[in-house]
């Protein structure tokens, strides 16, 4: 079985799709194994590491008051960094993570391992949330894992 970054590199160019990638607590992991496939160039257009609070509200247009609301580690900015990086990166599909990779970094209600994952489209937006048990290392794998799995999925059912 191939890896989930060359079927989706199939699905998308059998598709015409083009797809970014707005990342935080995985660091450019999902960019990483995305470009890893040879010829990803024909449909992966971009990526930004918005690791910092300021560059998801200056770069990406995460609004203030969500993060202030909710926090960095919510589904709401997961949804708005998709938005925003589909927006920027003028693509098709955007999916975008936000996190807690540990050791430390936990707050109350928010566990070390805690991720939420935002997916934009043209049809609309949505987030999912992921709790790994791993180390720092291991819970940035799980979430590029996690979220290269949820665009499979959403290209399958197109």
């Amino acid at each position: 079985m191939a890896a989930v970054e060359y079927e989706i590199g199939e699905l998308l160019k059998n598709k015409g799709l083009t797809l970014g990638v707005v990342e935080s607590a995985t660091g450019g992991l999902i960019s990483h194994l995305i470009t890893n496939v040879p010829g990803s160039s024909d449909y992966f257009k971009g990526s930004v590491t918005s690791y910092a609070n300021e560059t998801k509200i200056n770069v990406i247009g995460v609004k203030v008051g969500t993060l202030k609301e909710y926090g960095a580690v919510s589904s709401r900015v997961a949804e708005q960094m998709a938005v925003g990086g589909r927006k920027l990166l003028n693509v098709d599909i955007c999916v975008a993570d936000t996190g807690i990779a540990g050791p430390g970094g936990a707050t109350p209600g928010k566990a070390v391992g805690l991720f939420y994952l935002g997916l934009a489209t043209k049809e609309g937006v949505s987030s999912c949330r992921h709790e790994f048990q791993g180390t720092r290392e291991a819970n940035k794998r799980a979430a590029a894992a996690a979220a290269l799995a949820w665009v499979k999925e959403f290209l399958e059912s197109l």
